[in-house]
């Protein structure tokens, strides 16, 4: 089955060149990448200077929003991602739930399928992810990637990473809503990789260790390995 590899480089690195040197440094590392689809999800800001750099690497967006255009400031549309070229967008992630309904999510979710980009939607808990998934066809819920983000798992100080037995009961859970792609997310690295993907896991959504060019080199070639 295709694995995925995700990085959440959330509100980082703080220059444009910094994120240039960043993307080059990995997309260079996995020029041997064969079994694995890694997917770069940077600030907003630099998402058009990355797409002219891209090689085998595809690019995602760390959020949008779900009108198409209006009077919503500050706020950028699942189309305007689309016509940029970006492919993948990430939405509902455990650091925006105090700003973010699981209604607004479902919407947003509406809206970048119906623009063309394909989703990688983050939930804690499978009530989350009913209401998340509300009024949506069962052929667009196949398309959807769920990341599994078990609640205190998500910190760039190390967040708590549960049981086995709780992963694996949590998984089956996902698995009854549906059988798409799903990935693991909280404090992922080089180390642990290995067990999220033996635990039955397509791959992983990652977010301080994408930062480190070697560190998220070596958890995609640790992926590739098993």
């Amino acid at each position: 089955m295709r694995k995925f590899i995700i990085a959440n480089w959330k509100c980082n690195p703080v220059t444009l060149a910094s994120a240039k040197k960043l993307f080059i440094s990995v997309q260079k590392g996995l020029k041997n990448a064969e079994n694995s689809q890694v997917i770069i999800c940077p600030p907003f800001v630099y998402l058009e200077e990355l797409l002219k750099l891209r090689k085998k690497l595809k690019l995602g967006a760390q959020d949008c929003y779900w009108q198409e255009k209006g009077a919503f400031t500050g706020e950028i549309s699942a189309v305007m991602l689309k016509n940029l070229e970006c492919k993948y967008v990430i939405l509902g992630h455990s650091e925006r739930k105090a700003q973010e309904t699981d209604k607004l999510v479902n919407q947003k979710i509406k809206s970048a399928l119906k623009s063309g980009l394909e989703v990688i939607l983050c939930i804690e808990t499978i009530s989350q992810l009913k209401h998340r998934l509300k009024g949506i066809s069962k052929n667009n819920i196949e398309k959807i990637l769920i990341a599994y983000e078990p609640p205190g798992a998500i910190s760039t100080s190390g967040g708590k990473i549960p049981s086995n037995s709780h992963i694996i009961e949590k998984l089956k859970e996902i698995k009854k809503i549906t059988n798409t792609f799903i990935l693991y997310g909280g404090s992922v690295d080089s180390s642990n990789i290995e067990r999220f993907m033996k635990l039955g896991f397509n791959g992983a959504l990652v977010g301080a260790a994408s930062l480190k060019a070697k560190e998220f080199i070596g958890i995609v070639q640790a992926v590739e390995d098993i």
